[in-house]
């Protein structure tokens, strides 16, 4: 299981369903792997209160993603225990709420039952204009320590989930993540 987590907002609900529309075009050959695809417009999304599963089907296995929403962050970690990878995402063009989801990530990874999951730290919003460069969000959540501490495997990714830049690098790392 992966926990997709992130504070209101940032865009975990498009986020899931951009995969499953490109997994989907990969899967009918309507695009090649590494080549852009057209994914059309954003879908509508709402605010996720309680939790959504997804299914994403990689290649020959199948990933359940299962999205908390932003206002459950006082109980995410009673959804932890049987989780293998995380997926935490921040809204890099709002900056009021970046401190708050460095807390969040670091409370994630304090969590014992999270020791050995693997971490994926997506900055999103990479199509804005008022969207801080990759190297200013690392900066500002002191990444290069948060790695050096923890425990965990963790990798780092800018995306945008509206134009479906950055997808191909998240469904790479949710294949290696998630062997068979």
């Amino acid at each position: 299981m992966c926990l997709l987590l992130g504070a209101t907002g940032v865009g975990k609900t498009l986020l899931l369903k951009r995969l499953q529309n490109i997994l989907l075009l990969l899967k009918i050959h309507l695009c090649q792997k590494g080549e852009a695809a057209d994914l059309g417009e954003p879908p509508a999304t709402m605010p996720t209160v309680g939790t959504n599963l997804t299914d994403l089907t990689l290649r020959k296995r199948r990933v359940t993603v299962r999205e908390l929403g932003g206002c459950m962050g006082p109980i995410w970690p009673s959804y932890f225990r049987d989780c293998t990878s995380v997926i935490f995402m921040v809204d890099s063009a709002n900056i009021t709420q970046i401190s708050s989801s460095c807390i969040q990530l670091l409370c994630v990874l304090s969590a014992e039952s999270l020791r050995s999951a693997s971490v994926l730290v997506l900055f999103n919003k990479s199509d804005l204009q008022c969207t801080m460069s990759l190297e200013e969000m690392k900066s500002l959540f002191r990444i290069r320590d948060i790695i050096a501490s923890a425990p965990q495997s963790i990798t780092v990714l800018e995306l945008s989930a509206r134009s479906g830049e950055g997808l191909q690098d998240i469904i790479n790392w949710l294949d290696s993540n998630h062997p068979d």
